[in-house]
């Protein structure tokens, strides 16, 4: 069986998506959870126990180690027809938005790191915030209307919605701005069993890291902590 391993719910975007695809299309795996360590260098130290870059998330398959989401994506299409959309173009679309994803939004990733189970008004929504919005909802709105939904390659969820599920929770917790068509895919991604899972085990840690907890407080006010054990 596949070996998962990931850090905590609240804060991992990079663990969501391998975590989701494999949950919502019952592909078996276990989980391993290694919490992040707000000591300096402490979680690569002890990340480096199971992954080579010391990072998450990281899937240990037997003799086989897969170091990074995108390359784990690959390696379940390999094994897993339904990882990537049946149709041909589809299927490209979805590689090329994955791939945006996995190396851009830089902005969106610096000013509304993931943190689940907060609300957040932001102090301002800048320009280049904007942009990335923008272009996330562009995404979307074509891909919904090209191939009709109600996922981003089609009917069936696919890695490509595994790849923006990070951006769903972020709308939820900064209240971004998006058109209707996008944010009606948004409450889609939250209302699925798997997300929702991920979702309530995330309120439930009680870890916290100094590093995630200051990222978002530094561009906006809080406004709730729904996480269990807080105010």
């Amino acid at each position: 069986m596949y070996q998962l391993h990931i850090a905590n719910k609240n804060y991992s975007s990079w663990s969501l998506r391998p975590w989701l695809l494999m949950q919502q299309l019952r592909i078996p795996f276990s989980e391993r959870v290694q919490p992040f360590d707000g000591t300096t260098g402490a979680s690569w130290q002890s990340f480096r126990s199971f992954s080579p870059t010391g990072k998450v998330p990281c899937l240990v398959d037997a003799g086989t180690t897969v170091w990074d989401s995108l390359a784990i994506t690959e390696y379940l299409a390999e094994r897993h027809p339904q990882v990537w959309p049946e149709a041909a173009a589809a299927r490209a679309w979805a590689r090329c938005a994955s791939a945006e994803m996995h190396s851009g939004f830089a902005v969106l990733r610096a000013r509304c790191g993931m943190n689940c189970g907060v609300r957040i008004r932001l102090h301002e929504i800048t320009t280049a915030l904007q942009r990335d919005i923008d272009r996330i909802d562009e995404l979307w709105s074509e891909s919904l209307a090209r191939f009709g939904g109600p996922f981003l390659g089609g009917e069936s969820f696919t890695a490509v919605d595994a790849f923006f599920a990070p951006v769903a929770f972020r709308v939820q917790t900064y209240a971004l701005p998006l058109a209707p068509t996008a944010g009606a895919y948004v409450t889609r991604l939250l209302e699925l069993p798997a997300m929702r899972s991920w979702y309530q085990a995330a309120l439930a840690e009680r870890w916290r890291d100094p590093a995630h907890e200051e990222e978002v407080q530094s561009y906006g006010t809080m406004l709730h902590d729904l996480r269990t054990g807080t105010g």
